[in-house]
């Protein structure tokens, strides 16, 4: 695997690492060039998964690409045919590839690729919550033909992402596609991982889930609703630091009780943040947030909650900027393809640039990749990039 660059400082993540990626992504798309191929026994297929993969890239990368006929009539053009390896195809074709290549392939090429990043952010934070992962689902709007994808009524159909987003390293690590319907917290229990620190919101909010999280060697930051039942076991004195979060009270309890089921094996700790808004009966707002880090100061909890929002600036990105609103393929597996790959290019956007994406960087890729934008453009962009902010006077 090529060394990456670390993006501070005097060194920036240039071409010559650019460079180095693109061999690495033709090497991982290579392991799925035989995937779906076993009904293939004449050995007259022309579509392979690689070279579908790299037409659904080419759809993220390339504006005037901007539904599966483009791409189809892309394929016909010979330079984006030598490009990617691939041969004139018919819409047919990449309607069949859909269901034909099995998207979970996929599914390790981004832990893969998410392995490699360095963390953009360097600092107490980011070593204190090592390991902050952001976990949440968000709708794909669905055609009313696509029947897999019920969201609560016959009215109406969605696709769901189940996304972990790694904080700090500004990458998504893992995913699955449901319909609308999907359970989150089954879906956040069948992928944990050791290492971790999950911040999850209400909707996380399981008490066996949080058991299951420690159980797997991790540890989490999840709100839980207003009228959770604890028990007090010791109260925390409030550091400075913490009392400008917000933070309000800290203690560490016995979570739920005999009565309700308490499935926890070890006391955790409560912190109670104020958001400075009042309700709609105007009382004072705050947040209850369960926690198993019992050493950290109850400010370091507060803001690795506060975290949580970047996953939600994640799905901006994808949905508005990315362009993962519209769907190219109707069937679930199609979809999940879909999103995947498009996991892979944000991924990649943050290798290449060691940057989160931005739509001005993912414009001037954009121009870069069509042609229009030399290289020498694209360094200066992102040079830019990285010189340091200067104050306004």
């Amino acid at each position: 695997m090529p060394r990456q660059i670390k993006p501070h400082g005097n060194n920036i993540r240039g071409l010559k690492y650019f460079k180095q990626l693109q061999p690495l992504l033709a090497r991982l798309l290579a392991r799925l060039h035989d995937v779906g191929t076993e009904r293939d026994r004449a050995g007259n297929r022309q579509l392979f998964f690689d070279q579908y993969a790299s037409l659904i890239l080419l759809f993220f990368f390339n504006p005037a690409c901007d539904s599966l006929r483009a791409l189809q009539r892309a394929s016909c053009v010979a330079k984006v045919r030598k490009k990617l390896g691939c041969s004139r195809t018919s819409l047919g074709s990449l309607s069949e590839a859909a269901r034909v290549f099995d998207a979970e392939a996929l599914q390790a090429i981004v832990g893969e690729l998410a392995q490699q990043a360095l963390p953009l952010h360097a600092g107490k934070d980011a070593e204190l919550l090592r390991g902050l992962t952001a976990v949440d689902g968000t709708l794909l709007p669905a055609l009313p033909k696509m029947a897999w994808a019920l969201w609560v009524d016959e009215e109406h159909r969605a696709a769901k992402l189940h996304l972990h987003f790694d904080v700090f390293k500004g990458v998504p690590c893992h995913a699955s596609i449901t319909d609308g319907n999907g359970n989150e917290k089954k879906e956040l229990r069948a992928a944990l991982q050791s290492h971790r620190l999950y911040v999850i919101d209400r909707g996380y909010a399981e008490y066996q889930l949080f058991q299951d999280i420690i159980d797997a060697r991790s540890s989490f930051i999840g709100r839980i609703r207003d009228n959770a039942v604890y028990e007090i076991i010791e109260e925390h004195l409030l550091s400075e630091e913490a009392r400008k979060a917000g933070v309000v009270r800290d203690c560490v309890v016995q979570l739920g009780c005999d009565q309700s089921g308490s499935v926890f094996k070890q006391p955790l700790r409560v912190v109670v943040v104020s958001t400075g808004k009042t309700d709609s009966q105007g009382r004072p707002e705050v947040l209850l947030l369960a926690t198993n880090c019992l050493d950290l100061d109850a400010a370091w909890i507060a803001l690795g909650y506060k975290y949580r929002w970047t996953i939600e600036l994640f799905f901006r990105w994808f949905k508005c900027i990315l362009g993962c609103q519209h769907l190219l393929s109707t069937c679930r597996n199609g979809v999940a393809i879909q999103v995947y790959l498009a996991l892979i290019a944000s991924i990649l956007i943050v290798l290449w640039t060691g940057h989160k994406p931005r739509k001005a960087t993912f414009q001037m890729l954009c121009l870069y990749f069509t042609g229009w934008a030399t290289e020498a453009e694209l360094m200066a962009h992102l040079r830019v990039l990285n010189e340091p902010k200067k104050k306004k006077a």
